[in-house]
């Protein structure tokens, strides 16, 4: 890793622009710390993003926030502003822009629980008549891994857009994570309104119409990008790419959108079909450090061997954690061992351990 620094920086005096510039995005995405957990992820913040030069953290909220334009989708014991309060101002003295995230359409469920949206407005859920079961396996006859709720629903967006709203408001944000990953339920023979409808014009409608309310107020979207991929094609499959052609939506949607794209297991190079289609994009990493210093260096070759105008669109790495805040704390304070594949090692390998 320390040859790897000092070539981009061998590279960057050659071409007389910061390091920094190479990559610009060094971020970090996480489950928003529960309230008992706040003052040890700020010093996190302050002592351990701080120095590796993180300057972009996707927090997922969801409804751990104590919402005020919809009170009854907040989780109990959410986060106060004041909670909030506390995060945004050690990201301000570390200069990291903060990025609120709510899953939206997809991630409705998890498992054989409704997230809040659906429990609160049964009457959103995309596929009222399928059940969750007891016990949730996968797969299933159902096909389900995570509810969706119906972009058509007339009443939907006056809901979402309320907390979408008021959530980059309390982080004084300048961007919205809408999620949108993972989206398997969409345009189903149960629903009413999507029923016979094309998925991908489905797909890009939703996500032009967040679009859109976000830029009303001067606030960028971000979003995962698996389901603007065909899976088929690209043998990726279900997971990280779209098995139900929703892929034909990027050819539909704003240019402005910024993609992150994630890919786990390999180095895939759908960065670059991303830039070459006019979108700004960071890859994720999550586990495996090896797969994570091989986007790397294929993120800094397309940044040094590309066009200017592919270049621009390549802004760096967001590594990701899939698990409550404290739990991963608890496992990067634990002792490193390189040989370990999980997220916080991951992170310290790919930030420079």
């Amino acid at each position: 890793m320390r040859i790897k620094l000092v070539l981009i920086g061998a590279l960057c005096v050659a071409l007389s622009i910061p390091a920094q510039d190479v990559l610009p995005i060094r971020g970090f995405a996480i489950a928003a710390p529960k309230k008992e957990n706040v003052d040890r992820f700020v010093k996190f913040i302050n002592e351990e993003l701080s120095p590796r030069q993180i300057n972009t953290l996707i927090l997922r909220v969801d409804y751990n926030f104590q919402y005020k334009s919809h009170p009854e989708l907040a989780e109990d014991d959410g986060l106060s502003q004041d909670d909030v309060n506390k995060i945004v101002l050690a990201c301000q003295d570390n200069n990291i822009d903060v990025i609120p995230q709510i899953n939206l359409l997809g991630h409705q469920s998890w498992h054989s629980d409704l997230e809040m949206l659906l429990k609160v407005y049964p009457e959103f859920d995309e596929t009222p008549n399928i059940q969750l079961p007891e016990s949730y396996e996968w797969p299933n006859d159902d096909d389900l891994y995570c509810k969706s709720y119906c972009p058509l629903h007339p009443k939907v967006h006056e809901v979402v857009f309320a907390i979408m709203d008021e959530i980059v408001t309390a982080f004084q944000a300048n961007a919205f994570h809408a999620g949108m990953d993972e989206v398997f339920y969409i345009g189903h023979k149960d629903c009413p309104r999507c029923n016979g409808k094309d998925k991908a014009e489905l797909f890009a409608g939703e996500l032009t119409k967040i679009r859109n309310h976000l830029a009303l107020s001067g606030h960028k979207l971000w979003i995962w990008g698996d389901r603007l991929l065909d899976g088929k094609t690209t043998g990726m499959g279900m997971w990280e790419a779209s098995m139900n052609n929703t892929h034909r939506a990027i050819d539909m949607i704003p240019k402005d959108i910024v993609i992150c794209d994630w890919h786990y297991e390999r180095m895939e190079p759908t960065a670059a079909y991303f830039a070459l289609k006019g979108f700004d994009v960071v890859t994720s990493s999550y586990k495996k450090g090896a797969v994570a210093l091989k986007q790397l260096a294929f993120l800094e070759n397309i940044r040094r061997n590309s066009s200017e105008e592919t270049a621009q669109h390549i802004l760096g790495m967001v590594h990701t954690s899939w698990s409550s805040a404290s739990s991963f704390l608890d496992r990067f304070y634990a002792p490193f061992d390189k040989t370990k594949q999980n997220d916080a090692v991951c992170f310290k390998i790919l930030f420079g351990e």
